[in-house]
């Protein structure tokens, strides 16, 4: 999270995103893993950064930011499960391309 979060404040978002990705997949398949990578999961964080970047009302280290938005750094109880259904992140289609959520009118909190 916090690479992303460097990434995403020193470059523009389509450039943090572009050099952000191909780092991941570099470390997966260096690691003999390239299956493990995942897009939409992948995306959907790196966007989710940049939008509460963005809101927040002045700029912040990266402690204050973590604070902050301790939900991004919940792995056990992901984020994710409010924007998309379990079996919409386990798809082979969400591992390979970037899937918009699908839970959007469920949201409740």
């Amino acid at each position: 999270m916090r690479l992303a979060w460097l990434y995403l404040r020193r470059l523009p978002l389509a450039e943090a995103c572009a050099r952000f990705v191909a780092g991941i997949k570099r470390f997966a398949a260096a690691q003999g893993k390239p299956e493990r990578y995942h897009e939409t999961i992948t995306w959907a964080y790196l966007l989710l950064i940049n939008e509460r970047d963005a809101r927040a009302a002045r700029a912040q280290t990266w402690d204050e930011f973590a604070d902050a938005n301790a939900d991004l750094l919940d792995w056990e109880n992901s984020v994710l499960k409010s924007y998309y259904r379990a079996e919409t992140l386990s798809s082979d289609v969400a591992r390979k391309v970037f899937l918009l959520p699908d839970k959007i009118g469920e949201r409740a909190g």
